[in-house]
């Protein structure tokens, strides 16, 4: 009884927070990746309206018959549901920020592209607060710790955006001599500041996502078909949008090279894996845990864009991101004190609960 008590313990303990952490790793990894690829694929001129139309179509096509064979499950709500209108918004917010994504990298660097992302944790938590899913007590040493973080974060980002500065490392280094020079078209210090705003609008845009995407679960809790849905939206969102304004038809024509392979990354690791897994983590974990794994991905972009790009490592990044993680870690340091406030709290209520509470069908 005790043996089958450990092994119910053991495996929650692995549902619950092995296997997020691992998931999220993948997402960091799998999204940096699709940056990397897709500002290699726009340097040999594939449109960023043909790359995000063609993206939510991939993941479109590969999630119906996901979404038919383990959706069966749960009956869909009616038409008119308010659930349809806000997976609607979700479709809506998800291609304004793709198309915000897919500038900024094209005016910066999938690396700048990482460092700003770390603003996520700071939008979050300031929208969390408007729409009272969090709350801030003043004289809380987890709320100071939340607000510094989220003030650190933005001047963070303020710093890798207004000051680029010299060169700390130099991408051609490390770029493989068989490899095209891209070097050449890097942005410049106007380009790089537009496009960090441009990123900075689509980790604002993220997080409203994700605070909408919190409520759609707690209403209908199923990670394939909201993702198909909210993907189905995008689809028809994109389609006219970016039809009229990429008017050029042969852009719309794919070859078997970089780009087709771009599009196809992105549909699957991206719109579709990557979605689904932020989905099952904000049920199974919520919105603050999903932006902990943010800072991961500057290291993995500076190398990727180091080594398939030759991309350099300025300075203004570098200040940028230290500021930005400390501010990112406050933030995150002040919810995990919050979070075990709670717990002690309600652990005086019921002094036999451990960490990792078992059910009464465990016992």
């Amino acid at each position: 009884m005790r043996g089958a008590s450990e092994e119910t313990v053991a495996w929650r303990y692995f549902s619950r927070d092995v296997l997020p952490f691992a998931a999220m790793f993948t997402v960091e990894c799998t999204t940096v990746g699709s940056n990397t690829l897709y500002k290699a694929a726009s340097l040999r001129g594939l449109s960023f309206y043909v790359f995000v139309f063609y993206s939510y179509l991939v993941s479109t096509l590969l999630l119906l018959p996901l979404s038919l064979i383990f959706g069966r499950s749960r009956t869909l709500p009616p038409a008119k549901s308010p659930l349809f209108f806000k997976i609607f918004i979700l479709g809506l917010l998800g291609f304004m920020s793709q198309i915000a994504a897919c500038k900024g990298i094209e005016y910066s660097s999938p690396t700048l592209a990482s460092a700003i992302s770390n603003l996520t944790p700071a939008f979050t938590f300031t929208l969390a607060v408007i729409f009272r899913m969090e709350q801030v007590r003043l004289r809380s040493s987890a709320s100071q710790a939340k607000i510094i973080g989220a003030i650190l974060s933005i001047f963070g980002a303020l710093v890798i955006v207004l000051y680029k500065g010299p060169k700390v490392l130099s991408g051609a280094f490390f770029t493989p001599s068989s490899s095209p020079p891209i070097s050449h078209l890097a942005s410049s210090d106007s380009s790089w500041m537009i496009g960090g705003l441009l990123l900075a609008s689509q980790y604002f845009l993220l997080s409203v996502w994700y605070i909408l995407q919190t409520r759609v679960m707690e209403t209908y809790p199923d990670e394939i078909r909201v993702v198909f849905f909210y993907n189905v939206f995008a689809t028809l969102i994109s389609a006219p949008v970016c039809l009229f304004l990429e008017s050029n038809l042969t852009s719309w024509v794919l070859k078997p090279d970089i780009s087709l392979a771009a599009i196809v990354y992105s549909g699957f690791f991206v719109s579709m894996f990557s979605a689904v897994t932020h989905t099952w983590g904000l049920h199974l974990k919520g919105p603050v845990y999903i932006s902990l794994f943010r800072p991961l991905s500057i290291a993995i972009a500076v190398a990727m864009g180091a080594i398939f790009l030759g991309d350099a490592l300025h300075l203004g990044s570098v200040i940028g991101s230290i500021i930005l993680c400390f501010g990112f870690y406050t933030v995150i340091w002040g919810k995990a004190r919050e979070d075990s406030t709670k717990a002690v709290a309600g652990s005086e209520h019921s002094p036999l609960l451990l960490t990792h509470v078992v059910g009464d069908e465990d016992l």
